[in-house]
């Protein structure tokens, strides 16, 4: 089966992304000042980008898990089964953790995320997402910290993809279908 051709039309630059990044590091490390080494939990895949951007900006001490779980696979829309398909190697009871997510579109995801990690007794668990798609909410749910709120749009770029494509892309740009 092919995919639909489409183009991507720039929706946030890279340039508005590191600044925003550099005053969201600046708020984590304020809530954080006290901790003694944060782990920072990317939400794999589409996490990586923006995860190592934001952990060069913090200037706290940082420990670096990924947990990766899948509830769209290659469709566009989320299945809501929420499935992990690599878990934590650290340790969190008792520690300081920041769960850093791409997008909060229906909700699913990171309240399971949460869920889960709370299970295991962190000290302080708190959740940042690059983007939030509000108005697709389906879990009443809301991340601590948001790069930028948008639109009901289906977006790649900056570590988000479509079919495993344009992850790549340096800024995040929204999908327009051509067919």
């Amino acid at each position: 089966m092919s995919q639909p051709s489409y183009v991507i039309d720039e929706m946030i630059s890279a340039k508005a992304i590191a600044a925003r990044i550099e005053a969201l590091a600046q708020e984590i490390e304020k809530d954080f000042k006290d901790t003694n080494k944060l782990v920072v939990v990317g939400l794999l895949r589409g996490s990586f980008v923006f995860i190592a951007d934001l952990v060069r900006e913090l200037g706290l001490p940082v420990e670096v898990d990924f947990l990766e779980v899948s509830s769209y696979g290659d469709a566009m829309e989320s299945s809501r089964e929420v499935r992990i398909l690599k878990d934590l190697r650290t340790g969190i009871e008792g520690r300081d953790v920041l769960v850093v997510e791409d997008i909060v579109d229906t909700g699913y995801t990171l309240s399971h995320v949460i869920k889960l990690l709370e299970s295991r007794a962190p000290r302080q668990l708190r959740t940042i997402a690059l983007l939030d798609k509000p108005t697709r909410r389906e879990v009443d749910i809301r991340a601590d910290w948001i790069g930028f709120e948008i639109p009901d749009e289906f977006v790649v770029g900056y570590g988000i993809d479509y079919a495993q494509r344009n992850r790549n892309l340096g800024f995040i740009g929204k999908v327009r279908f051509t067919e």
